[in-house]
C-alpha cells in the first residue's frame, strides 16, 4: 500500500522562475504543479498545502516556529511530511524542526539550487528523493532529515557549503546518513545525537558574531544596548577571540547576558586548551559557556528555543551546562 505523504511548501528557488527584466522571482505555479507531478503518485497518495511562498531570507524563526506547529498539527493524518524551502535559511529551519517537532514521523527537508528556468534543474529530482525516504519505513525516529542530490543528511549537521553547486549541502566531517538510489532508500548510520526542546514559544533577541582578526568590542556593546538575552561569538578555532574584545565580554557577562563560545570552523568542538587572554580557558573561567559543536546559527537557534522553553537565564545556563552534549 502506498504512504501518505504531505508536501508542504514554502517558496524558495525550487518554487521560482526567470522573469525578465526582474530575474528570478517566486511564482504561483509549483503548488498546483506537485499536485500533477506523475512521479510523485507513482509512488506515494499525496496531499499538498502552500504554507507559504517566499524566498528563504525571508523566513524568520517565528516563521519557523509557525511551520513547527503545522507539522505537528497536520502531520497526524499522514505518514510523513516532506517540506519544499529556500536553500539559503533552509539549515536553521531544519534544526529549528529537529529540536521542538514532536512528532516521530519521517520529516524531510529539500530545496532546489536552480531554478525551473534554468538548464539541469535539480528540484524534481530532489522532490522525488524526499518522498521516496518520507515513505520508507525506515525513516522514522531519525530526527528530522535533509535530501538533496540523492544524499540523506542530519538536520544538526548539514550545513550549505557552496552559493551555486547542486551537492552544495553537506555534512562536514560526520558526513552523510544514507542514500536515495533508484531501487531503495538507504541508511548507512543513525545520529547518536537528538536533542528534544518541546516549546510553543521561542526568544528572538539572541545575537551572533562572528571574529575577526583585529575586531573591537562594538558589535558586543551594540548587542548589550539592545537588550539581548545570550550573544554567540563565533571563535577562532578551538575557541579563542582576540583580546581586543575581552572588556566588552566582561560588561555583557556582568549584567547576566550569556555568552556561547562556538567556532567558526566547519568542524571540530570548542575546548578550554589555551589559557592566555581570549583563550578558550580564560573565557571559560570568566563565565563563557563553551557550545559543543554547533554552527554559529544553529546555536542562536538553539538558544531561542531554550529561552522559549525556560525562560530565564539561569535556567537556560544550567541547562547548557548539564545537558550531555556540553
Amino acid at each position: 500500500m502506498k504512504k501518505k505523504i504531505l508536501i508542504v511548501t514554502t517558496g524558495g528557488t525550487i518554487a521560482m522562475k526567470h522573469n525578465s527584466p526582474f530575474g528570478v522571482i517566486p511564482n504561483d505555479e509549483f503548488a498546483e504543479h506537485l499536485r500533477s507531478f506523475p512521479q510523485l503518485k507513482e509512488i506515494a497518495v499525496i496531499d499538498v498545502y502552500e504554507f507559504s511562498n517566499i524566498p528563504s531570507p525571508f523566513v524568520d524563526p517565528n516563521t519557523m516556529l509557525e511551520l513547527a506547529k503545522t507539522i505537528d498539527n497536520k502531520i497526524k493524518d499522514y505518514d510523513g511530511a516532506v517540506i519544499t524551502h529556500g536553500t539559503d535559511t533552509l539549515e536553521e529551519t531544519a534544526y529549528m524542526l529537529d529540536l521542538i517537532l514532536k512528532t516521530n514521523k519521517p520529516v524531510i527537508l529539500t530545496a532546489a539550487m536552480r531554478s525551473s528556468s534554468e538548464l539541469g534543474l535539480d528540484g524534481p529530482r530532489n522532490i522525488v528523493g524526499a518522498v521516496r525516504v518520507a515513505g520508507a519505513d525506515h525513516s522514522s525516529n531519525r530526527g528530522v532529515l535533509v535530501v538533496m542530490d540523492d544524499e540523506i543528511n542530519s538536520a544538526r549537521d548539514v550545513v550549505k557549503a557552496d552559493s551555486s553547486k547542486t551537492d552544495a549541502f553537506i555534512s562536514p566531517s560526520l558526513g552523510l546518513l544514507g542514500i536515495v538510489d533508484p531501487d531503495k532508500i538507504i541508511f548507512y548510520r543513525k545520529s547518536e545525537v537528538i536533542e528534544k526542546i518541546h516549546t510553543d514559544s521561542i526568544e528572538t533577541n539572541i545575537d551572533l558574531i562572528k571574529c575577526c582578526s583585529g575586531m573591537d568590542g562594538r558589535y558586543i556593546e551594540a548587542s548589550i544596548q539592545h537588550g539581548a538575552k545570550a550573544i554567540v561569538i563565533e571563535a577562532f578555532g578551538r575557541g579563542n577571540v582576540p583580546k581586543t574584545i575581552l572588556p566588552s565580554l566582561e560588561k555583557a557577562l556582568s549584567k547576566n547576558i550569556l555568552i556561547i563560545l562556538v567556532s567558526r570552523t566547519y568542524t571540530g568542538r570548542v575546548l578550554p586548551e589555551y589559557g592566555y587572554k581570549g583563550g578558550g580557558l580564560y573565557l571559560q573561567n570568566m563565565g563563557v559557556i563553551l557550545g559543543i559543536d554547533l554552527t554559529g546559527p544553529k546555536m542562536r537557534i538553539r538558544l531561542m528555543t531554550l529561552f522559549g522553553k525556560l525562560y530565564n537565564t539561569t535556567a537556560v545556563k544550567n541547562y547548557l551546562l548539564n545537558h550531555k552534549e556540553n
